[in-house]
Order: structure tokens, then C-alpha cells, then sequence
């Protein structure tokens, strides 16, 4: 029987030790996910009216403008996109009036409380993101949030026209 020189073992405990560290970091993996059609459209349109300067003033109008049902004043030829870096939701099921979410865009991050939060959780669930728990709380989160909106298609009321891909932690 062969012995393994000291030098070996330790170079074995270290993979081993790295292997371990490694699938710990990774049990939450990152994971694709999509949204298409009124549930993508609604969620490009609360996160446009809660951005701030995320859009011109002309395409937050038409995305606000087709969610509410009506065509844009002057009708697109060109798609619109809305991205956001993340958003994390947040609320308690302790004291029940605590919700709030947080927007992260490229150049700036805006909070939001009470009836804006709630409307942009809902708009969440409704585009398929799970929500986790932990003890007094609720959270949901996204990450790299792209929305694509085109007018033209959605003015044509066939179901298409607006598609949002996102990254969540499950």
C-alpha cells in the first residue's frame, strides 16, 4: 500500500474545501424568467410611472396612455424599452400598513411606500415573480428587469406587443 505524501492531502482538503465553499455560494441560483402580454405590459407601465426621468416625457406618455386602454396621441414606429436594474419588495405580515419597494435604475434609485409599493408587489405577482417569507416579513425581488413595448403591435389587439425578461433568485 502506497502512502500519500503530506503536500497531497493538504492539496486534496483545499479542492474539497473549495468545492464545498462553491456549492454553497451557488444553492440560490439566478434564474430566466419572462413575461408577455398584459401582465408585461403592466409592468413596463407601473415602473415607467414610478421611474422619475427613466423615459422622454412622449414614451412614458404612450406606455401610460396604451395601459389605460387608449392609443398614443401620435401613433410609434419604433418600439419602446424600459429597463431597470432591480427591484426588491418588501412587507410585513406583522405590522400589516409596512410595505415598501425599492427601484434600482442605471443612474438613480427611487422608494416607494404605502399604495405605490403595494400596486408595484401586485404588478409583480401578476408577471409570475414568487414571492419568499421569512419570520414577519414577505419580499419579492428582480433583477435586470428589459421590457419591449410595441405600439403598433399592441394597438392591433392580437395579445402581443409587450414582452419583459428578468432574472429572480430561485
Amino acid at each position: 500500500m502506497k502512502l500519500v505524501a503530506p503536500f497531497c492531502i493538504k492539496q486534496l482538503a483545499a479542492l474539497m474545501l473549495c468545492c464545498t465553499i462553491g456549492q454553497a455560494v451557488s444553492t440560490s441560483p439566478v434564474c430566466a424568467a419572462t413575461a408577455s402580454g398584459p401582465s408585461a405590459l403592466a409592468l413596463a407601465a407601473v415602473v415607467v410611472a414610478h421611474s422619475g426621468s427613466l423615459l422622454g416625457a412622449f414614451d412614458t406618455r404612450a406606455i401610460l396612455r396604451l395601459f389605460g386602454g387608449k392609443r398614443p396621441i401620435i401613433k410609434r414606429v419604433n418600439t419602446i424599452r424600459v429597463a431597470v436594474d432591480s427591484i426588491t419588495c418588501k412587507m410585513s405580515d406583522v405590522d400589516i400598513t409596512a410595505r415598501s419597494c425599492e427601484l434600482a435604475f442605471k443612474n438613480h434609485k427611487r422608494n416607494l411606500v404605502g399604495r405605490d409599493a403595494n400596486e408595484l408587489y401586485g404588478t409583480l405577482a401578476l408577471a409570475g415573480v414568487t414571492s419568499e417569507g421569512a419570520v414577519g416579513s414577505i419580499a419579492a425581488s428582480i433583477m435586470r428587469l428589459e421590457c419591449t413595448i410595441d405600439p403598433a403591435v399592441i394597438e392591433q389587439k392580437s395579445g402581443g406587443g409587450a414582452t419583459c425578461t428578468f432574472e429572480t433568485n430561485q
